[in-house]
């Protein structure tokens, strides 16, 4: 069994940009393969984060948050802003034992950087 999260956007270069230039996403389905895009696969690691092409009201607050796993929390801080997205503060400690920072995608979209301590 596996979890695939889809982000609705109307906006989905920048927001396919974001992942690319972040986490190192990779496009390895797109569905048509020709014309107008509707359906995009992005790898990042070993998971899938899939984006669908349709107007979506991005000013609604989202019901969910990506925690996505990374090396170096604060190595990618700085690509954030740079790739259209926006830094919530700076990266913390948490007594679990991981290194957290909170971000935003270009939609608004939260994502959670964790690194393991």
């Amino acid at each position: 069994m596996a979890i695939q999260p889809i982000i609705v956007t109307p906006n989905l270069p920048p927001v396919q940009a974001f992942y690319e230039q972040v986490l190192g996403a990779v496009e390895v389905f797109r569905y048509p393969e020709q014309g107008k895009v509707f359906y995009k696969t992005l790898k990042i690691g070993d998971a899938e984060l899939g984006l669908v092409a349709e107007p979506a009201d991005v000013s609604v607050p989202p019901r969910i948050t990506l925690s996505i796993g990374v090396d170096d929390v604060d190595a990618l801080l700085p690509l954030v802003e740079p790739a259209g997205g926006r830094v919530q503060g700076p990266s913390n400690d948490m007594p679990w034992g991981q290194r957290v920072a909170h971000v935003f995608d270009p939609d608004g979209n939260p994502v959670n950087l964790t690194q393991d301590l």
